[in-house]
């Protein structure tokens, strides 16, 4: 069994789990050329533990400005911090549709990170209408082991489950004032939809995209809607960047497979996989922390290329 300190660090690192540091102030984009002007505008979704903006701070640093300075057509959208998938896709629904109001578009290409893979294939589902694309990044379509194994330590020590509950609620609360908004918040329902048994129970719901097969690819297109996904591997990449150290250990959870510190490989696998290794952790692949990435890959390159995928589909 492993030390008591790193089952502790796990369980608060899953709370935590698809947060990040924002960095500094956004630069104000320069438009460049129409590269990324996409037909339909692209809405992101965020994680568990996210928001849009609270201050200077971004959740996705540096990717809205570089779709936009190529054409792009934005909008960042918040949910519950922790909540239910069903819940936060509910509350993301309600955004897409004043998306579509406001702006005269008839549809929209969501892109979710990580708990944000959930979201925007509920409003896919639901409202097929309203979606052109659904673009998940570092999403647990099939779960995470992670969220398994803090599970099996609620069986185990419910004393510390329920402290660490109350302080995500409290977290959560505390980024609803932070942020200006006034989103429900419960923990508990977040971590039960990111098990293997609660992402399953969700997938059998809404199926779309969703591979028949562990590790294939799902299907590309249903009812009008394009799936596509992206993932990373590894864990350390920067030695100056905290999140290196956290998925490192939160990574001693996966006994299956290969993972980019909270979402295993063939886990993140939605309609067409562009790319499940890419050398980012789960943090990375939003340019988190202030945007100490790895040398390989420029992740706000792939949003960049990604929109320009979707302009040549006609999305």
């Amino acid at each position: 069994m492993k030390p008591f300190v790193w089952k502790t660090a796990l369980f608060a690192a899953l709370l935590g789990g698809c947060v990040m540091v924002a960095s500094g102030p956004d630069e104000p984009s320069t438009h460049v050329d129409d590269a990324a002007r996409t037909t339909y505008p692209v809405v992101l979704a965020h994680g568990m533990m996210g928001f849009d903006q609270m201050g200077s701070m971004s959740y996705w640093p540096g990717i809205v400005e570089r779709l936009r300075a190529h054409g792009a057509t934005v909008v960042v959208t918040q949910v519950s911090a922790f909540n239910s998938s069903e819940v936060r896709g509910q509350q993301l629904l309600r955004q897409v549709e004043q998306v579509v109001a406001q702006t005269g578009a008839r549809k929209v290409n969501l892109i979710g990170h990580s708990h944000g893979n959930q979201s925007v294939r509920y409003v896919a589902a639901t409202r097929p209408d309203l979606v052109a694309s659904v673009t998940s990044v570092a999403g647990a379509t099939a779960g995470s082991e992670v969220a398994d194994w803090v599970s099996q330590q609620q069986q185990e020590r419910p004393w510390l489950a329920s402290a660490l509950i109350a302080t995500g609620n409290g977290v959560g609360r505390l980024i609803n004032w932070a942020s200006d908004a006034d989103w429900p918040q419960d923990a508990q329902a977040g971590l039960n939809s990111l098990t293997s048994a609660g992402a399953a129970d969700f997938s059998r719901r809404f199926p779309a995209g969703v591979p028949a097969q562990p590790c294939g690819q799902g299907a590309h297109e249903v009812q009008g809607v394009r799936y596509y996904s992206w993932s990373g591997v590894g864990q350390f990449y920067r030695a100056v960047n905290l999140s290196d150290y956290l998925m490192s250990l939160t990574h001693l959870a996966f006994k299956k497979e290969a993972s980019d510190g909270l979402v295993g490989q063939c886990a993140s696998h939605l309609g067409q996989v562009i790319r499940d290794d890419y050398p980012l952790n789960h943090f990375h692949l939003i340019n988190q922390f202030f945007g100490l990435v790895g040398d390989e890959v420029d992740p706000v390159e792939l949003y960049l290329d990604h929109a320009k995928r979707l302009k040549a589909a006609g999305l």
